[in-house]
């Protein structure tokens, strides 16, 4: 089978930054696993790579859809599964890289995705629930029905609960009983980046805070200029919700960058649910320790063992 590197792990350990370096080194390309980087016109705030890196290595899965358009699991998996293939085609490595647990692990254990249509008008029924009775109480309702999948689902992520609740009514079962799964057909190494909690949340504060100075702001004022409304859920994300609310006299940007911070910190521990420091199939590295050539001779290491194998048939000589 094929070979692929995942390269999994919390918001700002550098798994792009690792990525790139391990595509020049061996020849790959990267296949984004971030929920948001699939909008176009989102960039600073969701940290999509930069027209320089972009030009570095082929990345896929980025910039999809427009802000206001639908993009569901089953669409990134499918799209996820046709990048690896073609860049498997091109002999070059795959990378799966990204935080986002659900989309990681679609493609990783190959997710058979329940196929439940929308429910415009029960979704409408629950948005309108949240909003007046809270995202708790809906999150709370998950809970009660399908306890699994609430466990890995953000509780904040009012979208996914949403949906969720969705797929157990239109399935008559719980999401967690509807997905199945069945092994890709990829030999693959899984690579988590970690840190103990306070680096961790020290380089995300940095990072909220390079992000303000490369125009955070500007880059929110100028999707609501182009007609994209909060209530979207691509424009509920964090970053640009707490800068939708300075921008609306609700916060200061003092309390708005400090709310950012705050919730990209619980964000955090969230992903740790998806990709834990006890799950045998990642091969855990701390960042605060140099492990450069070390995750480098692990994946060389990875690729010597896969190397496709030739079939040494006898020859029989005719008489």
């Amino acid at each position: 089978m094929n070979p692929l590197v995942a390269i999994v792990g919390p918001t700002g350990t550098g798994k792009s930054k690792l990525a790139l370096r391990l595509a020049q080194t061996f020849n790959g390309e990267i296949v984004s696993a971030d929920s948001r980087q699939v909008y176009r016109y989102m960039d600073i705030g969701t940290a999509k790579p930069s027209p320089r890196e972009l030009s570095l290595v082929p990345h896929h899965l980025i910039n999809l859809v427009n802000p206001d358009e639908d993009f569901s699991l089953a669409q990134y998996q499918e799209l996820a599964y046709k990048a690896i293939s073609g860049i498997h085609q091109r002999n070059k490595l795959p990378l799966l890289v990204g935080g986002s647990g659900l989309y990681v692990w679609s493609v990783l254990e190959g997710w058979r995705i329940p196929q439940v249509p929308p429910d415009l008008g029960f979704r409408y029924s629950l948005e309108e629930k949240a909003a007046k009775t809270g995202k708790d109480e809906l999150y709370q309702e998950l809970v009660t029905v399908d306890p699994v999948a609430a466990q890995m689902i953000d509780p904040s992520n009012v979208r996914r609960v949403i949906r969720a609740l969705e797929v157990h009514r239109g399935g008559n079962a719980p999401l967690s009983q509807l997905q199945h799964k069945k092994a890709p057909p990829f030999n693959m190494l899984i690579i988590g980046l970690t840190a103990d909690r306070t680096e961790l949340y020290r380089r995300i504060d940095l990072r909220v805070d390079a992000m303000l100075k490369q125009g955070l702001v500007d880059e929110v004022e100028r999707l609501l200029s182009m007609g994209y409304d909060f209530n979207l859920p691509a424009m509920s994300g964090i970053g640009y919700k707490q800068i939708g609310m300075f921008l609306n006299g609700e916060l200061t940007l003092a309390a708005a960058i400090q709310q950012i911070k705050f919730e990209t910190h619980r964000f955090v521990r969230h992903q740790y649910a998806w990709f834990r420091l006890k799950d045998n199939r990642i091969k855990w590295f701390d960042i605060q320790s140099k492990v450069d050539s070390e995750i480098t001779t692990t994946v060389a290491k990875f690729l010597g063992e896969n190397k496709p194998q030739v079939a040494l048939s006898r020859v029989i000589l005719p008489d």
